[in-house]
């Protein structure tokens, strides 16, 4: 019965970090562009541009203001179309991805803002152009900050996860739910959130070493 539980757990921790690392990937590579054109496009921007910022912001706002349950019950049209099913841990990196990347957007914007106007201006003063000042100056000085925002999505996307595991998507969730849940095994309960409290422990550590790091760098 234990080496059956730990070949459980272990099955469902790959599931729920092969789900999680392609929609963080996914997610990141998306959210960032978006982050750096909601700033760039602003009224204090370097590219001031109203209508795409606004259309842009109001796309990130309504994304984000739909729960994840409702979000992944909706889009299963649109999964079953991009991954050919709406169930397994491929069908779940659509939602987790679409629900992921405004909400590492909106995080990854306030680190950009918070880089030193004086900054800009000084690239600006030596002739900088405008992807000059975003690849050397606002995303390095913002990148601390990003990186900790982005510790918080995937903390947030694996609780998210497990949400989608209940419903059909595999992973811890899926265990916790069919084999804890539904048999009332609380041993497999338990072994569940131990098992996802020491992922988010061990996500948001390597975060902060990670950040800490640039924070010096900075310095």
């Amino acid at each position: 019965m234990q080496n059956q539980l730990i070949d459980l757990l272990l099955t469902g921790t790959i599931d729920t970090l092969l789900m999680v690392g392609s929609s963080a990937l996914l997610a990141f590579l998306i959210g960032l562009p978006m982050a750096v054109i909601l700033v760039s496009t602003s009224a204090q921007g370097i590219y001031p541009a109203k209508s795409i910022h606004q259309t842009l912001g109001w796309a990130v706002n309504v994304t984000r203001s739909v729960p994840f349950l409702i979000l992944m019950v909706a889009l299963i049209p649109l999964t079953r179309w991009i991954v050919g099913t709406s169930y397994g841990v491929w069908a779940a990196v659509v939602p987790l991805t679409l629900a992921a990347t405004p909400f590492f957007a909106r995080i990854a914007e306030v680190s950009l803002r918070e880089v030193d106007h004086g900054l800009i201006e000084a690239a600006q003063a030596i002739g900088c152009n405008r992807k000059q000042i975003i690849w050397h100056v606002l995303l390095p000085e913002a990148l601390p900050g990003i990186v900790a925002g982005f510790t918080v999505t995937l903390v947030t996307m694996i609780n998210s996860s497990a949400i989608a595991g209940a419903i059909g998507a595999g992973g811890l969730g899926d265990i916790a739910y069919r084999y804890g849940y539904q048999r009332f095994d609380m041993q497999i309960m338990l072994a569940v959130i131990a098992v996802l409290v020491v992922l988010v422990m061990l996500i948001q550590a390597a975060g902060d070493t990670i950040s800490a790091h640039f924070d010096k760098r900075k310095i």
